[in-house]
């Protein structure tokens, strides 16, 4: 684990499904990728209308970002999750999966998951964003 990081559920706030309300970072480096979209290496959309597809697409192209960094999914000390959907249960569908994930440790810190109308490729449904403490 990175000593650096520290992750706080204040009593006084509501409990969460997982994440933290606070995360802190002791001096250091940090890395900030960019949303990582359901594209192939060819820049090709991967799943078209499957949710499920495009997250598993989304975790393996963060998991390759974070180790180009040197850095592994407990490291993250950010997350924000777009997912094309203003329902409920798509949204919940899609945090659970994110979170059982190869990266779901990235998603026990402070996070975010939002309802979209919109993404920036054609048929994206998911996008994740990730700031991480990069370890020494």
């Amino acid at each position: 684990m990175n000593a650096k990081i520290t992750r706080i559920n204040p009593d006084q706030l509501h409990e969460t499904p997982g994440y933290h309300h606070i995360t802190v970072v002791e001096a250091g480096r940090t890395a900030y990728l960019a949303g990582q979209c359901p594209l192939d290496l060819h820049g090709s959309l991967v799943g078209p209308g499957s949710l499920d597809r495009q997250i598993d697409q989304v975790t393996a192209n963060a998991l390759t970002a974070l180790a180009a960094v040197g850095a592994q999914p407990h490291d993250v000390v950010r997350s924000v999750i777009y997912v094309r959907s203003d329902d409920a249960g798509v949204l919940g569908a899609a945090w659970r999966r994110l979170t059982d994930s190869v990266i779901g440790p990235a998603f026990t810190t402070a996070s975010t998951l939002l309802g979209v109308a919109q993404l920036g490729f054609g048929g994206q449904l998911v996008e994740v964003d990730l700031t991480v403490a990069l370890p020494d």
